[in-house]
C-alpha cells in the first residue's frame, strides 16, 4: 500500500541541507508506531467512554464539521497519517477517494495492516463505535470501518518540507477538495517558521475553495515513541490561526481543548489540543 515511490524516501529528507529538518528526519528513524499507538490510544487516552476525554474531543470536532454538509467532494488527502485512521471516520462518507500519507515506512505499513485486516493490526473499533454514536446515523461500526477502508485508495510518501510534499508525478488525483491533517505539522517542524512553510507546502495540493481540518498540539515541546524522543514545535492558538490566515486561508473554527491531569500521563508535554477548520481563499479555475 506503500504506493509507487521509493521505500527509502525517509532517506531523502536526511541529507536535507537544512541541519534543523535534518535533524528531524533522523529523530523520526527510531519512531515505534506500535508505542506511538499504545501511549496515545490506548487507556486513559484511548478511554471513550468520558466526554471529557481528549479522544472524544477529537471525534466530535470532525464529525460536527462533516454535519455541516460544507466539507465534501471527491478527493480527500490526509497528511502526515501517522499510524492512525480515526480522523477520516467521520470524513470517509463524503469522498470517495481517500489518500493517506506518511513519511515513514513503518507507518504506512501499520496503516496498510489495519486497511487488509491482517492479523496484528491495531483495534480501532472503540473509536469507529464512538464515531457511529456521535453521527447518530444508525450505522454500525463495522459499516464504518468497511467504507473506510473501500474509500481509502492509496497509501503514500509525503514528506511537507518539500514544495511538492507528494513528489513531482503524484498518484493522487490532485489538486484535492479536502485535507485532514492531525499532529503532523508541528511535530515535524524544527521551528514556527519550518511550520509555517510546511503549511504552505501542503496547502498547494488543496483546491482554492477546499478545506482543511488540522488538528494538532498546543504548546507541546517532545513526545515518546518508543526509543523515540522527538522534539515539536510549541505553538499556541494564535501562533495557528495567524499561520492558517498568513496560508491563504479563512479560519471558520478553531477550538482548543486542555488536556486533563489524570491525561498528562508522562509520553509527552502536551499542554492541550487544538481543532481548525479553514477554507482556502480564492476561486476554483
Amino acid at each position: 500500500m506503500s504506493g509507487g515511490r521509493d521505500p527509502n524516501h525517509a532517506a531523502e529528507m536526511a541529507t536535507d541541507s537544512d541541519p534543523g529538518r535534518a535533524a528531524v528526519a533522523s529523530a523520526y528513524q527510531r519512531f515505534e508506531p506500535r508505542a506511538y499507538l499504545l501511549n496515545n490510544y490506548a487507556p486513559p487516552r484511548g478511554d471513550l467512554s468520558s466526554p471529557d476525554g481528549v479522544g472524544p474531543w477529537k471525534l466530535r470536532c470532525m464529525a460536527q464539521t462533516f454535519a455541516t454538509g460544507e466539507v465534501s467532494g471527491q478527493a480527500l488527502i490526509d497528511i502526515g497519517s501517522g499510524p492512525t485512521i480515526y480522523q477520516l471516520l467521520s470524513a470517509c462518507a463524503h469522498f470517495e477517494d481517500i489518500t493517506m500519507t506518511d513519511f515513514l515506512e513503518v507507518n504506512r505499513q501499520e496503516l496498510g495492516l489495519w486497511l487488509r485486516e491482517e492479523p496484528g493490526a491495531f483495534d480501532w473499533s472503540v473509536y469507529s463505535q464512538h464515531a457511529c454514536l456521535i453521527e447518530g446515523k444508525g450505522e454500525s461500526w463495522q459499516e464504518k470501518e468497511r467504507q473506510l477502508r473501500a474509500r481509502v485508495k492509496r497509501v503514500l510518501p509525503i514528506d511537507v518540507h518539500q514544495p511538492q510534499p507528494l513528489g513531482p508525478s503524484s498518484l493522487a488525483p490532485l489538486p484535492a477538495d479536502a485535507l485532514v491533517s492531525t499532529f503532523c505539522l508541528e511535530a515535524v517542524s524544527p521551528d514556527l517558521a519550518s511550520f509555517q512553510r510546511a503549511l504552505q507546502h501542503i496547502t498547494t495540493l488543496l483546491r482554492p475553495g477546499g478545506h482543511l481540518l488540522l488538528i494538532g498540539a498546543l504548546e507541546e515541546s517532545w513526545y515518546l515513541a518508543g526509543e523515540a524522543r522527538l522534539s515539536v514545535v510549541p505553538v499556541s492558538e494564535e501562533e495557528v490561526r495567524e499561520a492558517l490566515v498568513l496560508g491563504g486561508y479563512e479560519v471558520r473554527d478553531l477550538r482548543t481543548y486542555t488536556m486533563p491531569a489524570h491525561l498528562r500521563t508522562g509520553v509527552d508535554d502536551v499542554k492541550g489540543v487544538f481543532f481548525a477548520w479553514a477554507q482556502k481563499t480564492g476561486v476554483q479555475a
